[in-house]
């Protein structure tokens, strides 16, 4: 049986030019409407948030988009400048009859795609909660060379096959069968050309969205140790919080910081959110 056969989708699929795109909503629909936007190379983003949404899943309306070539969308030649990730995402929730306000949970690259939504469609959100998220200034010191140099690197772990290696996400909430799911996704998705298109088109992207200005709404910004990302990431975190008058928690653990700050980060999620109305 093929790898695809076996594949179980646990959201809804909808059709976006003439390709399906998945996406996952639980919670009540009357309540904060929470959407979470995967980093880069994410495979499967849906599993790789549970441990985060499902102790938010009682207080807030939880949805996730993967992105075609993510989770269980598919994989297609879709366009990869900014304004296009983010329409894609849009439509995928217009389509299924979600209205803002949203509140946007973006983690790694998502970053960039979060800022534009923000940019493009103010009314739209609400908050902003960055999950180790990168911004203009994440990119700002990155020449031609660095992306040259992320791209090669992703072919060659590509051709060592090295995804093979990875591990399932530190997640408790994990049931076998979501690790059966996992690994499906991991050999179906890990480095199709999704990834090196999006990578291939950062730089450009990033400094696209620092030419359209800066958030103008409430934002929660989560900061890793730095140590799994790239050069002066705390440094960046810091000068970006103060742009845009951000609160900024920095964690001691890894860039996927969900996984091992789920309890701390979901209690400041809430008490943030509880926040926004007084």
């Amino acid at each position: 049986m093929k790898n695809s056969e076996q594949l179980l989708p646990i959201g809804e699929m909808v059709e976006i030019d003439n390709h399906k795109i998945h996406v996952y909503r639980t919670g009540d629909e009357n309540k904060p409407k929470l959407v979470f936007m995967s980093g880069s190379s994410t495979v499967a983003p849906v599993y790789d948030f549970k441990i985060l949404y499902e102790k938010l899943k009682s207080d807030f309306r939880i949805i996730v988009v993967e992105k075609f070539g993510y989770g269980y969308s598919d994989i297609y030649d879709t366009p990869c400048d900014i304004d296009s990730l983010v329409n894609t995402q849009r439509t995928a929730l217009n389509m299924l009859g979600e209205k803002g306000p949203y509140i946007l949970l973006p983690h790694s690259m998502g970053g960039l795609e979060a800022i534009r939504w923000i940019q493009m469609y103010p009314d739209e959100v609400s908050a902003l909660i960055g999950l180790d998220m990168t911004s203009p200034v994440s990119y700002a010191e990155w020449t031609d060379s660095d992306v040259n140099s992320r791209v090669r690197t992703m072919r060659f772990l590509k051709k060592l096959k090295l995804y093979g290696l990875s591990t399932i996400p530190h997640n408790a909430t994990l049931t076998e069968n979501d690790k059966r799911q996992i690994k499906l996704l991991r050999k179906r998705n890990a480095f199709n050309d999704c990834y090196f298109r999006e990578a291939e088109h950062i730089k450009q992207n990033a400094s696209f969205v620092g030419e359209h200005g800066t958030v103008k709404c409430h934002a929660l910004l989560f900061c890793s140790d730095g140590k799994q990302t790239f050069r002066n990431w705390i440094q960046n975190q810091q000068t970006f919080a103060k742009e845009i008058n951000a609160k900024l928690i920095c964690y001691d653990c890894g860039h996927y910081l969900h996984y091992y700050k789920s309890d701390e980060m979901s209690g400041e999620i809430k008490n943030f959110i509880d926040g926004l109305d007084k």
